[in-house]
């Protein structure tokens, strides 16, 4: 994405890293703390001549890092400190501060696909997009649930999460009528 934008990677020290690919394609230099990878990207951005027209999106499938109720962001330790693990609340505040300092616009996955209570927390907070994919998982029962409790303000249709084409044009007819009583 960025080695072609940026002929020298924002951060010498990233540089053997540069082009590393995570698990879904994503954006993945060798880093220790989530807030350097977004300056990172700050960076590149800005040494590419974009701010201001280039944006960040944040697919955080947190349900990978989320154990006995709070969050660990140090999951890929096998000896994480548990006390160090967060509660919804306070990773909320942690995206709350990142929309503020990056040019975050959408965050998808945030919490545990079964945290409802994170995920209205933190969009009630901010204007960013919040996307509900693992919440919903093209279910129309829970779109409606994540509707019912304001927990996002987005979501993927993926026809084949959900198992069939019916249910996901069901899911479509869930979210097309909240929008209608919403206008009203």
């Amino acid at each position: 994405m960025f080695p072609l934008a940026v002929p020298h990677p924002p951060k010498a020290q990233h540089a053997h890293t540069a082009v590393n690919v995570g698990d879904e394609g994503g954006f993945a230099p060798n880093i220790q703390d989530n807030r350097e990878g977004l300056e990172l990207l700050k960076q590149a951005i800005d040494q590419a001549g974009y701010t201001g027209k280039v944006v960040i999106g944040m697919d955080v499938a947190a349900s990978e890092f989320f154990k006995e109720g709070k969050y660990d962001l140090d999951f890929k330790n096998k000896d994480s400190d548990p006390s160090k693990w967060l509660t919804g609340e306070q990773l909320a505040e942690l995206y709350i501060s990142f929309t503020k300092d990056y040019p975050v616009v959408s965050i998808e996955d945030p919490f545990d696909q079964d945290d409802f209570d994170s995920y209205n927390h933190l969009t009630s907070q901010v204007s960013n997009q919040i996307v509900g994919d693992d919440l919903t998982v093209t279910n129309p029962k829970r779109i409606q649930l994540a509707i019912d409790k304001k927990a996002c303000n987005a979501l993927l249709l993926k026809v084949n999460q959900i198992g069939s084409l019916s249910e996901s044009i069901q899911a479509y007819v869930v979210v097309s009528e909240s929008g209608r009583k919403k206008k009203k």
